[in-house]
């Protein structure tokens, strides 16, 4: 059975990062650890034009570690996933930017509270609202490493968000048919 280790990409809100650790544990009925042996640094994937960080560039590290710590660690499996959490902004060269990436059916995802946060659009800052659309982008990203692919439920949490309105809009669920491709992946 594989784990889930949750990896700090500094900077990150230790507070936003412990809280999703017991719900997606429960969903995904796996353990869900903070590994807080490894601490990524972005810097490298600052992109000094786009003022933002390049998130490909972050799962390529974060992969690594995934490696270092399997190869060291006599209870980590090459079926564990690895998702780091960070609060800086994220991009890929074709959007402007995203919540999160994901290795499909892979093993490794980030996902940012940058985008997340209501101050960035001007409102006072709601940690509890951040804080649910963390855990659905977690699960979104975490459910593309399980192979699952965006689906046309707008309820579903794999539902594509391409703004926090749409995240705000589905549920922390698997629609019946993401959540079946699920469990086959987790038996």
């Amino acid at each position: 059975m594989p784990s889930v280790f949750l990896v700090p990409v500094i900077p990150v809100d230790d507070k936003l990062l412990s809280s999703v650790v017991d719900p997606l544990s429960m969903i995904f009925g796996i353990p869900v650890i903070i590994d807080n042996t490894n601490h990524l640094d972005p810097a490298f994937a600052f992109d000094f034009s786009r003022n933002q960080y390049n998130s490909t560039a972050l799962i390529a590290a974060l992969v690594t570690l995934q490696v270092r710590q399997t190869r060291s660690a006599t209870s980590a499996s090459s079926s564990d996933k690895v998702l780091g959490i960070t609060s800086v902004d994220l991009f890929v060269p074709v959007l402007t930017f995203v919540f999160g990436e994901a290795q499909l059916d892979g093993n490794t995802a980030i996902v940012s509270t940058y985008r997340l946060n209501e101050s960035i659009y001007g409102f006072p800052p709601n940690p509890r609202l951040t804080q649910e659309r963390l855990l659905k982008e977690s699960l979104h990203e975490l459910g593309h490493t399980f192979g699952l692919i965006h689906c046309p439920d707008y309820l579903c949490v794999m539902h594509s968000s391409t703004s926090v309105e749409e995240i705000d809009v589905k549920t922390a669920r698997f629609c019946l048919k993401c959540q079946e491709i699920l469990e086959k992946k987790l038996a």
